[in-house]
């Protein structure tokens, strides 16, 4: 009995260790697993710590490399002028991009510019300057040149003053804009800008080239049908023929007197917003740049722009005035519309201003959108460049941009390239028949114009990244 008893306590002793041994190991499972989890919850924490540390590091790199204060990547190159094989070469690239820019009216900026800057020796932005500067002397020919013309197929001068009043002031209001930019912004971004912009407008002109060239094919050969067809030769040939739409009228019949053949009350509101314009940049070289006076200065720029856009739009929407260059007796203009056609002024002032381009390459597509016949829409965009080109001009002056010798030099070369080009195209013109040549030269300035200052663009901006320059914004408050 005694011996049963014994190995019943023996099996009940070995039943509680093992109890006690499968809660002990339970327990120290348990805690082996909130240790695991424990860590790892910290070895998340520190990987959303190391992340978010890397993320901050790389916004704030980006941000050092657009911008750091008191740096600066600007290093004026003026050379020295004297007569040797680049004065030569530049010139005659000079003469040839005044000629066909002059003729396109874009103004040529796109080939100026490559051509200060590989040839002569110009920075990137003194090259902008002179560029403006011959810009302004090409338009400026060029005007007083088409300022005799009248428009190929309707009584009234070849320069529509209405289209120019709607743009014109919108226009100048983005070169004030634009020439800000040029001095805040890196080449790198000037370039890109510039490649997207040149081969959209180029691509958009060559095909509206291509369309009015065969519109121009099936009106000529409708003008020989009815010449062919005609009964009586003696009634004088040609009595049914009507000019192209696009195309020239007699040369004999183009040029009148040129106080005739001037709008002046229009002409009086682009100059009194020009005026307005020259007194705000006059007057702000006097104060601190950046100051309060220089916000409100530059702030009472929009009002001048404004008014004279705004009555326009006002007329245009009524009706009291038209766009008669597009052959048809009422637009129904709508306000949207008559909003985005200025927004697209600012942006092509912006564009010139940073660029050191006419406004052309945007209006002159533009125009030739909105049914402008080529010649009007190149005269048309040409007189709203002398205006912003010689503001831009004043500004670049002001702030010390460019060398007075070598500029007035171009600007001579641009002067009689534009004349020359202007009257050998007119003549080509007249014989073809195809005012489309115009809408052609466009689309291959733009064209070369982006090939040309692209290519010029990422070679600096090659050799910036290479010797590890800085290439962020620059401070306009210098």
């Amino acid at each position: 009995m005694a011996k049963i008893e014994l190995n019943f306590r023996q099996r009940a002793s070995a039943i509680a260790a093992m109890l006690m041994l499968i809660l002990l190991s339970l327990l120290a499972t348990s805690n082996f697993t909130s240790a695991e989890r424990l860590l790892f919850k910290e070895q998340n924490h520190t990987k959303v710590l190391v992340d978010h540390e890397k993320e901050k590091s790389f916004l704030q790199k980006a941000a050092h490399f657009l911008w750091q204060s008191g740096k600066s990547s600007y290093e004026p190159v003026w050379p020295e002028m004297e007569f040797n094989y680049k004065i030569v070469v530049g010139t005659i690239v000079g003469f040839l991009g005044a000629a066909l820019g002059s003729v396109g009216g874009v103004g040529g900026g796109g080939i100026f510019v490559p051509m200060l800057t590989l040839l002569i020796g110009f920075d990137p932005k003194s090259s902008t300057a002179i560029s403006k500067c011959m810009i302004m002397g090409a338009a400026g020919s060029t005007v007083y040149y088409n300022m005799r013309l009248r428009h190929p197929t309707l009584d009234m001068p070849l320069i529509d003053y209405d289209l120019a009043l709607l743009f014109q002031p919108m226009l100048m209001l983005g070169i004030s804009i634009g020439v800000a930019f040029n001095v805040m912004f890196a080449d790198w971004m000037v370039t890109v800008l510039l490649i997207i912009l040149f081969i959209g407008t180029s691509t958009k002109a060559l095909f509206k080239g291509i369309d009015t060239w065969k519109k121009e094919s099936m009106m000529k050969k409708e003008a020989a049908r009815q010449l062919e067809s005609e009964s009586k030769p003696n009634d004088g040939e040609g009595q049914d023929y009507k000019p192209l739409p696009s195309g020239p009228v007699a040369l004999e019949d183009e040029e009148i007197s040129l106080f005739q053949n001037i709008y002046w009350k229009e002409l009086a509101l682009l100059v009194y917003v020009w005026v307005g314009f020259l007194a705000v940049q006059i007057v702000k070289s006097y104060v601190r740049t950046c100051s309060v006076a220089y916000w409100i200065l530059n702030a009472l720029q929009v009002p001048i722009a404004a008014s004279v856009t705004l009555f326009e739009a006002i007329c245009l929407r009524k009706g009291t005035r038209v766009i008669a260059s597009r052959g048809k007796e009422i637009t129904n203009w709508k306000y949207h519309q008559i909003l985005l056609y200025c927004s697209c002024g600012i942006i092509a002032g912006m564009v010139g201003g940073l660029l050191g381009l006419g406004g052309g390459f945007i209006l002159g597509p533009l125009f030739l959108e909105l049914g402008i016949p080529p010649q009007v829409a190149s005269a048309t965009s040409t007189f709203a460049m002398v205006f912003s080109s010689s503001m831009s001009v004043v500004q670049y002056y002001l702030l010390k941009r460019f060398p007075v010798p070598y500029a007035t030099f171009f600007v001579l070369v641009a002067t009689v390239a534009a004349l020359v080009g202007q009257h050998v195209v007119r003549k080509i013109i007249a014989i073809l028949g195809r005012a489309s040549i115009i809408i052609f030269i466009l689309a291959l300035t733009i064209f070369v114009s982006a090939i040309s200052l692209g290519g010029v663009g990422i070679a600096d901006m090659v050799e910036k990244l290479t010797n590890e320059e800085y290439m962020g914004f620059e401070n306009l408050c210098y």
